[in-house]
């Protein structure tokens, strides 16, 4: 007798599982940031969030630890595509170069990847949120701090230096780290929240590091 195999249900198979772990998480990471962004992030309760996505509160907290994480989860997904882009720069090129394509030439990749969890324009909304929110942005330097001590080690390796003796690392990561820092604070305060305008100030500002650190100013 011919066996007929069958397919497995649904609660067996672990690839359709996490598949809709996926589809949930990002559905309450929507929804929160679109709640942050339209009533304010310290009037959004977790329980509007979970209502939002049809959920229970317990749910929400399945996923993130609390507001806060959901707040900042989008940003994360930025800087681990930032981190691959930078390990993944050619060996000849210097270290503030490497940084600075890893950014210009991955940002279409990094674009892409946040649209794959929220719409690109509510994560420029959501960006400029978190500037305008104390609690928030503190944690995101908190967070943008523990990403450059990684950028740092990877730097080190790729130009064959100790990260702990040799300053030169830190140094260039600190560099930039504070242009990067300012092209946030410019873009998210200059009215254009478009992702053209944040590309073109991140180009503007990178552009400027070398001149600007090599070249006198004044011109009498």
């Amino acid at each position: 007798m011919e066996t007929v195999a069958t397919e497995p249900a649904a609660e067996e198979r672990p690839g359709l599982r996490e598949r809709k772990k996926q589809r949930t998480h990002d559905a309450l990471l929507r929804a929160a940031l679109e709640l942050f962004t339209t009533q304010g992030y310290e009037a959004t309760t977790v329980d509007e969030i979970a209502e939002a996505v049809d959920v229970s509160q317990r749910t929400f907290f399945r996923y993130f630890a609390g507001k806060e994480e959901a707040a900042l989860a989008i940003l994360e997904i930025t800087q681990e595509q930032y981190l691959a882009a930078v390990r993944a720069r050619p060996a000849h090129e210097a270290p503030l170069e490497a940084l600075r394509n890893a950014v210009l030439e991955g940002w279409d990749a990094i674009g892409e990847a946040v649209a794959e969890v929220v719409p690109v324009e509510l994560y420029l909304r959501a960006y400029g949120m978190i500037e305008s929110t104390p609690a928030l942005l503190a944690a995101h330097l908190r967070r943008s701090d523990e990403v450059a001590r990684e950028i740092e080690r990877i730097v080190a390796e790729r130009e064959g230096l100790d990260v702990d003796t040799d300053p030169r690392p830190r140094v260039t990561v600190a560099v930039f780290g504070g242009v990067m820092r300012v092209t946030e604070r410019r873009w998210a305060l200059g009215g254009d929240l478009s992702m053209e305008s944040m590309r073109a100030l991140t180009a503007a500002h990178l552009d400027a590091v070398r001149p600007s650190l090599a070249e006198k100013w004044r011109t009498d």
